[in-house]
């Protein structure tokens, strides 16, 4: 089975996915009801992590999915997948609302972790646009390391950098 073909087969039985993403933000709703502000205390931070993992995981591979299939693919807008690549975005952007509303974001265990990754995997992405654009390995006719450890020397730089700038 292929991503395509369980995108096909998500996209022709979408009942399952769908209330899987529509349960994720009522579930931190129905929380920020029930922990009456304490949502920075043990057991509560935890039941937000992971209604947070769950919806940031595939929030963020659609998030990466669609700037791959926009940039490299040429897909056109009007031929998005509602359910694979919109649904999963809206839901985590929602469920981050409303958990963000009811407590600081610093007290979810990892959660650093997950917008580093994000912003690894939006530096990847950038660097590949780059690379891709400008036909580096045309020009060049560098060998395979070669363009990978410039490559990896370009993603160190811009992690020090972006450390530097946000501390």
């Amino acid at each position: 089975m292929t991503l395509r073909d369980l995108f096909a087969y998500v996209s022709a039985h979408p009942d399952y996915v769908i209330f899987f993403f529509a349960l994720l933000p009522f579930a931190a709703l129905l929380g920020s009801f029930l922990d009456g502000d304490r949502g920075h205390t043990s057991p509560w931070k935890y039941i937000y992590s992971g209604i947070i993992y769950l919806v940031c995981i595939p929030g963020i591979f659609a998030l990466t999915l669609n700037v791959y299939l926009f940039l490299f693919e040429k897909q056109s807008v009007l031929n998005m997948n509602l359910v694979t690549q919109v649904l999963p975005i809206l839901s985590m952007v929602i469920t981050l609302l409303i958990i963000r509303r009811n407590m600081d974001m610093s007290y979810i265990p990892g959660f650093d972790k997950l917008s580093g990754l994000l912003m690894l995997i939006t530096a990847v992405l950038g660097l590949m646009w780059i690379i891709d654009r400008t036909h580096i390995i045309a020009f060049i006719q560098l060998r395979f390391e070669v363009v990978l450890l410039v490559f990896i020397g370009l993603l160190l730089m811009l992690r020090f950098g972006l450390k530097k700038a946000f501390g």
